[in-house]
């Protein structure tokens, strides 16, 4: 498939990204919010989530019937095509958006044989839209984006966070922090992956690394980091989706950090 038939995937998740980002504005901060938990306490699900979910999900039905989509809410949903699948979290930092915080988005990868080629990281109460098409870099809001050049972890400012067995798993990031955070300017929990990933791709952060997220967190945003020139990828394979997205000098440095040294 062609690079003009990717921009066409993209201009519809675009407009995808900001009707679902509507639907989180009428019930951020109201009354009406109805919350409730999946995993555990620490793990939150919304109204905005499933009706999110199912705009964006009924939207690629009518749109391109026969494409694949792997859902937060909803898990995969096969279709005839399975070459093309759309990644999607339709909340990114749900616990955010229960508490009232304005650190949430929708996020939107499609892969085609595999391989990410279109993301949309669309935060609504910021007016930020995160844009990528493989090959063709990064925007943030229409202007091109690129990842910090900052040379050493002194003059960094980074981002973490915490899985949500954090309570019953000892293996919860906390050591990372205490080797990481006494030699970075700043350590910062933002509390949503494809933002955090987003804001590295931008610059706005320097780095970042997760443990033990989904592939709908990180798809669409580990793509437009890519194409913003940071390196973004698995840094260990034992906690399902364990990222780190970086500059490319300050990775190395991070990654040793992770591995204990």
């Amino acid at each position: 498939m062609s690079m003009e038939n990717y921009d066409a995937i993209l201009a519809h998740a675009t407009t995808m990204a900001r009707q679902a980002g509507e639907v989180q504005l009428k019930l951020f901060r109201s009354r009406e919010l109805e919350i409730a938990t999946k995993q555990n306490d620490f793990d939150v699900v919304t109204a905005a989530d499933k009706a999110s979910e199912r705009l964006i999900t009924d939207c690629i039905s009518t749109l391109y019937p026969d494409h694949s989509i792997l859902t937060e809410e909803s898990g995969l949903i096969l279709k005839g095509d399975d070459s093309w699948q759309w990644v999607i979290d339709p909340l990114d930092g749900t616990t955010n958006y229960s508490a009232g915080l304005p650190w949430f988005n929708v996020s939107i990868g499609v892969k085609h044989h595999g391989e990410a080629v279109v993301g949309v990281v669309y935060a609504a109460q910021l007016h930020e839209m995160f844009t990528a098409v493989k090959g063709k870099g990064a925007w943030l809001n229409g202007n091109r984006i690129a990842a910090s050049e900052t040379p050493s972890l002194a003059k960094a400012v980074v981002s973490t966070g915490f899985p949500y067995d954090k309570a019953t798993n000892p293996d919860n990031n906390l050591d990372n922090v205490a080797r990481i955070m006494p030699l970075v300017r700043g350590l910062r929990r933002l509390g949503s992956a494809a933002l955090d990933i987003s804001y590295v791709a931008a610059g706005f952060l320097d780095a970042y690394w997760e443990m033990n997220l989904n592939e709908w967190d990180v798809c669409a945003a580990m793509l437009i980091a890519h194409e913003a020139g940071a390196v973004a990828h698995r840094f260990r394979p034992d906690r399902n989706w364990s990222i780190i997205a970086a500059g490319k000098v300050l990775a190395p440095q991070l990654e040793q950090l992770l591995a204990g040294h």
